[in-house]
């Protein structure tokens, strides 16, 4: 069962929360390299002090989400059913993530991060990093050491469809074509199918029909 957040906790996810949309408003009005870090404190109404309590850095502000896709990203992977094959479930979460992001609504935020050197490079050590959290709770899955060069691959790969995926004139289509070469450097790298159960046919079943 899960307990609710109390008083305090709640409090302090309103605050980081009126902190991020404060930072993105201004960032979508006058531009990223326009806003500074006190700029947002002021839209916000908060101490500097208190913005950097939520966010390491400015360009944390745009990716405020960041900590909630790694643990989505893992839990597909830890929190699935026992007769889910892995790599099925986390694409079904690789692709929920690709439809919040993909929405109209968050053009204007991938242009501004596309167009942002500095935000193009925190992008991707955030990717490095979920890749990373995905590889241990694989490696965790299958009973393998968290080092495990195979697990560290086909995470890096997983979490680069994203990427990938949204670029593309048509995501589905690339999702699609990226998930077959994940499931073949699956079959090279001789790691088990499932770790939980369900064998190597139904595991290749789920991946082709999904």
């Amino acid at each position: 069962m899960t307990v609710p957040p109390g008083r305090r906790e709640r409090k302090k996810a309103a605050t980081r929360q009126k902190i991020a949309d404060a930072a993105m408003r201004l960032f979508l009005e006058r531009g990223y390299d326009a806003v500074g870090i006190r700029d947002v404190a002021a839209e916000a109404d908060v101490a500097v002090t208190t913005l950097f309590s939520h966010f390491a850095s400015k360009e944390a502000l745009v990716f405020e989400q960041d900590q909630d896709f790694e643990q989505r990203l893992t839990r597909a992977v830890t929190d699935r059913d026992p007769h889910e094959p892995l790599i099925p479930a986390l694409r079904r979460e690789i692709e929920a993530l690709l439809r919040h992001c993909g929405a109209d609504s968050a053009l204007p935020i991938w242009q501004m991060v596309d167009e942002s050197p500095a935000l193009r490079q925190y992008e991707g050590a955030m990717r490095l990093r979920h890749a990373e959290s995905v590889a241990t709770a694989i490696a965790g899955a299958l009973d393998l050491p968290e080092s495990t060069t195979s697990c560290r691959t086909i995470a890096r790969f997983a979490i680069d469809a994203f990427s990938l995926a949204r670029e593309a004139a048509d995501p589905d289509a690339a999702l699609n074509e990226i998930f077959q070469m994940i499931e073949a450097a699956w079959e090279v790298s001789g790691l088990p199918w499932h770790g939980r159960g369900t064998d190597k046919a139904e595991a290749g079943q789920a991946v082709t029909s999904s």
